[in-house]
């Protein structure tokens, strides 16, 4: 594919060339600057001054003044021109001679000796080191071909005279060389070789035939060569033998060549064609005639057919590159601008490169190629504002944001891109949705947070995509103003209300999530919204809000209304946590939901106050006489587990006010047993027992209740026992005579099963004689084994505690038998004198003193008990008791 890389523009014309002699030919030139300077086949060196002049087009053209002329008077054909700026010499190859000109005269430079000029004979081809080895900055070096031996010489070329530095031998007559650094390439008759002429070492590249075809050998970098290989193919070769860039398919007849990076430029007898050394394909051909010379002089390309001379001038790099997009090439143009970064400074690439980028970007979306347009978006680092202002009204009224100029795009908006072509305006959305989802939150959107979140939201409102609330959930910037209407048109009114509470407006989230909870606004996005309200209300930190919308949630469902309160936090920050007695007094109106409420702090949260405990036994007491006393029959069940309820309160709980339930009570034979354990509150117990016994003849539960009275009783094992035989009493006391046998079985069964509990002797004595031993049989076996296992445990312990004491005994002796030892040495722990004599005393710790230093502070300690104890009639005895009590502790 083509594209217009370079202009070919006139240079020298004829006329100003040779005028009207038709016979003269242009042999070579050579370009240093603005200067120009032509061989011809008359032996003339013609010298121009090149100025750049801006066309009316645009581009260059190029305005040649003729400054002189010079015949060099060998009558042969000017072979060769190379410019040497730092000496100002022109080194012209002409008849076999290789000499020197000087560059503003043109006049041949005399030899520094004063003989015949600075000359080397027997020249077939030249070249100039382009990476020369020499430092001296006023030398340049060359290479030579002789024509008479198979040698390549290497001179140094100074103002007024040359200097040999090296000669080599070639297998073969070379024809063509060009040299860097230490490094020949030569062209010999039958291939091409590179040659290392300071070691010798060389290295063959590949066959060539010289005869057939003419070689061509061009330096182009630093060690690195592009030759003319058969098949007609440009191939490249470094310093080493190794090419290490793809090769060029040219022409077979090619005759020169040159490189204008990224581009080999090749010349044969009818086209220039100019190849990409980036993906080697053609990218323009220009029709030229009668060329014979291609050069390139400092990045400059410059032709000459037989009568002119031209210059091809490349075109700026954005044109060229932006010729390539505007045909949709975009691979071509990214490789064209990355292969052009060596060129290019640093900062000025990395901006044309952004925006190549986003170009190609913008050209692959418009193809709908959205996973390379989003590829080349992220690279280009594209304001993702460019991409979300293509579709209409998803920016935001008050977005600042104004369109790159020039624009990346030819588009006006996406509906001028699809063409009416809804399936293709849904595909692009989808991908801008899909694109803002992979950018949101990165450094890409920072300065576009608000365009990116707001457009997001609508598109997602829109497509009815999932994603909405998760956006509306998380930390988002959308904007209320711009949003609202977006979401009451798409009748996402939930959406709507999170919205509002991100904007700090919970009450308004809550009035509209209410109106749609009634069916007053239709969206079905949450069928539990009624749960998610109260959910909201309950975590809610404004308690305004909390005593506002809770009536609503109360009124519509009490059981899950009261969760408002009671799932709310019960730790011991209770700031902006509202106060237990106010939500009771608040749900008054709610009966259901002030029994939750209440069961919550007394069963689950076990808050010990007397007012809730009393306010939830009423409750429950209530709605039992209110079952007991209803009209219609309650629910099978129903009964029976309000009062199981009302039953576990008043045993588990100590904090009821008795008095009150038993007031309320009154009159109700049918809660006899709830009573019998108000009186177990009261410990009147036999009354409760009473209860049990007589009035509801209850007998297991009578034994249960001796239990469970027992237990909370700080006596425990006593209580028990004086339970269990004041229910035995009352067993045995008999009662109606039609019970009285019941009775007795009863408290057979009561001895029988806490036999072990019972004063076996104080049982023996109430029996009646007439009871039969047999009867009593597993009575009387649990209370012996409980008196013998009382009375081994007794004699144990008995037996370890004398053996303890016994212990202490023999450790006493043990420690009043150790030797105290005293000497002269050692001091008194009272007076802090040595000893003088054995007679000592000895404290605890077996610590020794002076006998005379105990008896001193005894006489001290008596005197000061007396002192202390002399306002009282008892003190006749206490200083011989003082004294006595010290002594023994001595």
């Amino acid at each position: 594919m083509s594209v217009k890389a370079f202009e070919l523009v006139p240079a020298v014309e004829r006329d100003l060339l040779m005028g009207d002699k038709a016979r003269i030919n242009v042999e070579c030139i050579e370009c240093c600057g603005k200067h120009l300077y032509v061989g011809t086949n008359d032996c003339f060196i013609h010298h121009f001054l090149l100025e750049e002049v801006p066309s009316q087009k645009g581009g260059i053209k190029y305005s040649a003044q003729k400054l002189q002329q010079k015949y060099l008077g060998l009558k042969k054909p000017v072979a060769e021109l190379r410019a040497a700026s730092a000496l100002e010499r022109l080194i012209v190859l002409c008849d076999g001679v290789l000499f020197l000109v000087d560059m503003a005269t043109l006049e041949t430079v005399p030899s520094a000796t004063g003989s015949g000029g600075a000359k080397i004979k027997g020249v077939t081809s030249f070249c100039m080191n382009g990476n020369p080895v020499n430092t001296d900055p006023f030398c340049v070096e060359i290479a030579v071909i002789s024509s008479r031996r198979r040698t390549v010489q290497v001179y140094t070329v100074y103002e007024d005279r040359v200097q040999l530095v090296k000669e080599v031998t070639t297998a073969e007559q070379p024809s063509v060389v060009s040299l860097d650094g230490y490094f020949l390439c030569l062209a010999l008759a039958s291939q091409y070789m590179i040659l290392n002429y300071t070691t010798g070492a060389s290295q063959d590249l590949f066959p060539y035939n010289s005869e057939e075809r003419r070689p061509i050998v061009k330096r182009i970098g630093r060690e690195e060569f592009l030759l003319a290989a058969p098949g007609g193919l440009g191939m490249f070769a470094n310093a080493e033998g190794v090419s290490q860039r793809a090769p060029v398919n040219w022409s077979e007849s090619v005759i020169g060549a040159a490189v204008c990076f990224p581009y080999v430029v090749a010349l044969d007898q009818d086209f220039i064609s100019i190849h990409s050394m980036l993906d080697q394909q053609l990218k323009q051909s220009l029709a030229f005639r009668d060329g014979h010379i291609l050069q390139d002089f400092e990045g400059k390309v410059v032709l000459a057919s037989t009568k002119a001379v031209y210059v091809l001038v490349p075109l700026p790099l954005e044109q060229q590159i932006q010729d390539l997009l505007s045909g949709d090439r975009v691979e071509e143009a990214l490789v064209l601008t990355e292969g052009a970064q060596p060129n290019i400074p640093r900062d000025r690439f990395q901006i044309l490169h952004r925006r190549i980028l986003q170009q190609a970007g913008f050209i692959q979306f418009g193809q709908l190629q959205f996973q390379e347009a989003q590829e080349y978006f992220r690279k280009g680092e594209l304001d993702v504002r460019e991409l979300i202002s293509l579709y209409p009204l998803l920016l935001p009224p008050t977005s600042s944001f104004t369109r790159c100029h020039p624009p990346l795009h030819p588009f006006a908006d996406l509906n001028h891109l699809a063409q009416g072509d809804l399936e293709k305006v849904l595909r692009c959305k989808r991908f801008l949705i899909s694109y803002l989802g992979s950018v949101r939150g990165t450094e890409a959107s920072r300065a576009s947070r608000e365009e990116v979140d707001t457009a997001l939201l609508k598109l997602y409102a829109e497509q009815d995509h999932e994603s909405l609330l998760d956006l509306l959930a998380s930390d988002n910037t959308c904007l209320l103003a711009d949003s609202s209407p977006w979401l009451e048109k798409h009748s996402k009114f939930f959406a709507l209300g999170l919205l509002y509470r991100c904007n700090g407006q919970d009450s308004a989230a809550l009035q509209l999530w209410i109106r749609v909870a009634d069916g007053e606004l239709q969206d079905s996005t949450r069928p539990d919204l009624y749960e998610y309200i109260v959910d909201f209300l309950t975590f809610c930190p404004n308690l305004d809000l909390v005593w506002r919308y809770s009536d609503w949630a109360l009124k519509r469902d009490p059981k899950v209304g009261v969760q408002i309160f009671t799932k709310r936090s019960s730790g011991k920050d209770q700031s902006g946590q509202p106060m237990p007695d106010d939500v009771i007094t608040y749900l008054e109106k709610h009966s259901p939901a002030r029994l939750l409420y209440l069961e919550h702090l007394v069963l689950e949260r076990r808050i010990k106050k007397e007012k809730f405990h009393s306010l939830l036994a009423v409750l429950y007491l209530e709605q039992v006489l209110s079952l007991l006393e209803g009209a219609p029959p309650p629910a099978p069940g129903q009964l029976s587990l309000a009062r199981e309820r009302l039953q576990a309160l008043l045993r588990e709980s100590n904090l009821y006010r008795v008095q009150l339930l038993l007031g309320k009570m009154e009159g109700c034979d049918q809660l006899l047993l709830e009573r019998a354990t108000l009186h177990g509150k009261l410990e009147d117990h036999g009354k409760a027992l009473d209860i049990l016994v007589h009035q509801l003849q209850d007998y297991s539960s009578a034994e249960a209740y001796c239990l469970w009275a027992s237990s909370s009783s700080s006596q425990g094992a006593a209580c028990r026992q004086q339970l269990l035989h004041l229910l035995l009493d009352m067993y045995l006391g008999g009662g109606a005579e039609e019970r009285r046998g019941d009775l007795e079985m009863a408290a057979v069964d009561l001895l029988n099963r806490h036999g072990e509990r019972f004063d076996a002797v104080r049982v023996l004595s109430v029996l009646p004689e007439g009871w039969s031993l047999q009867l009593l049989k597993p009575f009387l076996g649990r209370a012996v084994r409980t008196s013998v296992h009382a009375s081994r445990t007794s004699r144990l312990a008995l037996g370890l505690s004398r053996a303890e004491n016994l212990q202490l005994l023999h450790d006493r002796l043990k420690e009043r038998k150790k030797p105290i030892l005293v000497s002269e040495k050692r001091g008194c722990h009272l007076c802090h004198n040595t000893f003088s004599c054995p007679d000592v005393v000895c404290l605890p710790g077996a610590v020794p003193v002076h006998t005379h230093c105990i008896a001193h502070r005894l006489s001290d300690s008596a005197l000061n008990t007396h002192a202390d104890s002399a306002p009282s009639k008892h003190v006749d005895s206490a200083p011989n008791k003082n004294s006595t009590q010290n002594s023994n502790h001595t």
